[in-house]
């Protein structure tokens, strides 16, 4: 196939793209050499962090001056996320710092722009692309605080909604700019990447169902006019949980009487074809082991996925991190070592973006207290701490952290349902995106959970013991009237 080349910056968690072009028969290879960008017959500009990191790192290896001349060349050139950011002239995440300009305006951050239903900022999930000439409309993935609202003038170009409209992807001749994560979103993004490097116009199918010409029509709430409607966020994400201990998955009671469940990597590919909307990987032993996660288990995982991962255990440094990221997960996990060290939280973030940045805070209830009240646990779930979990939650989203995975120590493994209070007061806390997590035993428990504010809901059993496939504890949901991606990759 073509010489591929994906821009090596240090700032990006490139292991998914290296993933999915592969998948599509391609070898494409790592490089931060101007002469490997000036030569290549594609390139790929992802995205994560800062918008000054990201220009940092360009002008760093010299390659901001290459990309431009190829791609007014019209030359195949793919940008991902914050690459397509730094296409513009500058960007309010980064004052003063000059964006490619290869695209008038400034990027901007997503705003509420209705104080009754106030944003989750970063955008976080699942949204709807609209229709996009003879494009049917799709699902992608995003993990953004900033957009661009203008879309490029005399340019072929999609929108998406999240409390205003914004640019979703665009074409211009050999160029590809996409706001959301092609590598993450399942078939339609291999869909899309596939015809890039094909060279032709792209009409995206969500299933083989779905002919090429034919529009999926978006959600009813996509061209409402009123500010409520459109304020609506993408859809609520279900996670099945890996707990891996010795490259097993392992399943148990409050993280106690652990039992084998399974092989990692084929149970993420099997809940990918249920449709799942993300997957989380926690090495349960790894903290208390004192020891790294295992990065070969994340590398067999993300070469069978094509949706976000996130990693957590083990996590102490700002290596650790990076060592996950470059074997393939999008998103890690922080629990003991923000405790121990806060200062963790504000190193990643600024490293490599809030949407990287997840705080896993495990919350056992204070039965001391008359009051409702809850303590964080470490160490998985072995060690008590004096922290309130509402404060450091609310602390950790100030320190930098883009999402909240909680998990209530008294429901894991109970099947008795999520805690609904724990859940609620820490929901209405925080502005950031939160994950319920611990008690699922059914689809009501989830439906609970999404009435009870979670963005998303996690569950671990009841997939593994086969109680319920992701596609059937989804269906159930919709009939429940709750919004969802309702997608396989069967």
């Amino acid at each position: 196939m073509s010489n591929i080349v994906v821009i090596k910056t240090g700032v990006a968690n490139t292991a998914s793209m290296l993933a999915l072009l592969q998948r599509l028969g391609a070898s494409p290879v790592l490089s931060s050499d101007p002469r490997d960008i000036a030569t290549a017959s594609h390139i790929v500009l992802p995205g994560v962090g800062s918008f000054g990191a990201g220009m940092h790192a360009l002008h760093q290896h010299g390659l901001a001056e290459p990309l431009v001349a190829r791609m007014h060349a019209g030359k195949p050139t793919l940008c991902v996320c914050l690459g397509l950011q730094l296409l513009a002239e500058s960007s309010e995440e980064s004052p003063g710092v000059r964006g490619l300009g290869f695209l008038a305006g400034t990027v901007t951050r997503f705003r509420s722009i209705n104080a009754d239903r106030p944003l989750r900022v970063p955008q976080m999930g699942w949204n709807f692309v609209g229709p996009w000439r003879e494009r049917a409309g799709f699902w992608a993935y995003y993990a953004n605080s900033y957009c661009l609202r203008t879309p490029p003038p005399n340019i072929e170009c999609a929108t998406s909604h999240y409390g205003t409209p914004f640019v979703a992807c665009f074409r211009d001749r050999g160029l590809l700019a996409c706001q959301f994560h092609p590598e993450l979103s399942g078939l339609a993004g291999l869909e899309l990447t596939r015809d890039w490097l094909a060279g032709v116009p792209s009409s995206i199918s969500t299933s083989p169902s779905v002919s090429p010409t034919q529009r999926i029509e978006p959600p009813e709430w996509l061209h409402a006019a009123s500010p409520r409607a459109a304020q609506l966020p993408e859809r609520t994400r279900i996670i099945p949980c890996l707990d891996v201990r010795g490259g097993r998955v392992v399943k148990g009671v409050q993280f106690q009487g652990l039992r084998d469940a399974g092989d990692p990597a084929e149970l993420a590919a099997m809940y990918e074809s249920q449709g799942a909307d993300e997957l989380v990987m926690l090495d349960v032993s790894a903290t208390p082991d004192a020891r790294a996660t295992a990065t070969e288990t994340v590398r067999a995982i993300r070469a069978r996925l094509s949706i976000p991962l996130t990693v957590g255990g083990g996590v102490r440094s700002i290596d650790d991190a990076w060592r996950l990221l470059d074997a393939g997960a999008d998103k890690v996990g922080i629990n003991t070592s923000a405790v121990r060290d806060p200062s963790i939280i504000s190193a990643i973030a600024e490293r490599f973006g809030v949407q990287c940045t997840v705080i896993a805070i495990d919350a056992k209830r204070d039965h001391s207290r008359t009051d409702p009240a809850w303590r964080v646990v470490i160490r998985s779930g072995t060690e008590a701490t004096d922290l309130d979990a509402i404060d450091w939650a609310v602390a950790c989203v100030e320190r930098g952290a883009g999402e909240i995975l909680l998990t209530s120590m008294d429901r894991d493994g109970t099947h008795a349902g999520y805690d609904l209070d724990l859940l609620s007061a820490v929901s209405d806390a925080v502005h950031v995106p939160v994950i319920a997590s611990g008690g699922a035993g059914g689809p009501e428990h989830l439906a609970d959970a999404i009435r009870s504010g979670a963005d998303a809901v996690l569950a671990a059993s009841i997939f593994h013991d086969a109680m319920w496939t992701v596609a059937g504890v989804k269906q159930s949901l919709e009939r429940q009237g709750i919004a969802l991606r309702m997608e396989t990759n069967a």
